[in-house]
């Protein structure tokens, strides 16, 4: 019995110890990403996970029209987070509150919208972002990109 306990406990604490949930096992987001949905061209470009952050940029452009955002995740009072500062403004913190091989979720409930961000690389290889509010019936705006040949 003291063998499958040993066993048991084993095993449970190797579920637990996930690398994914950590600045390095964000890697994934790493690379130049891009897309083009009616008729916007979609960027992201994420650096590799260094000094304890990655960097991001974010750009959307039709025409001379651009919205762009810079991005950062790092270490903040022991949770990772994602900072988002669209057009240059006051970075907003998102903590990260779910993660897995090769998804994350980052949630903000205090702020207004989005509130939470989730980024996922499905099974063809391409990066998803898509931002969500409270409900539902609050709109959800969704990017997909393939990654960037060097």
């Amino acid at each position: 019995m003291r063998i499958i306990s040993i066993i048991i406990l084993s095993v449970a604490t190797t579920a637990s110890a996930d690398v994914s949930c950590t600045i390095k096992g964000l890697a994934w987001l790493a690379g130049s990403w891009s897309g083009t949905s009616n008729g916007v061209t979609m960027e992201e470009v994420w650096t590799e996970p260094r000094g304890g952050m990655l960097l991001g940029l974010h750009r959307d452009s039709k025409g001379e029209n651009v919205m762009f955002e810079f991005l950062r995740i790092a270490k903040d009072e022991g949770d990772i987070v994602y900072w988002a500062s669209p057009r240059g403004a006051e970075a907003t913190g998102f903590r990260l509150s779910a993660c897995g091989e090769s998804s994350a979720t980052f949630e903000n409930p205090d702020h207004d919208y989005p509130k939470k961000i989730l980024y996922w690389i499905d099974d063809d290889g391409r990066l998803h972002a898509r931002i969500e509010g409270a409900t539902d019936s609050d709109p959800k705006n969704e990017w997909i990109w393939e990654r960037d040949e060097d």
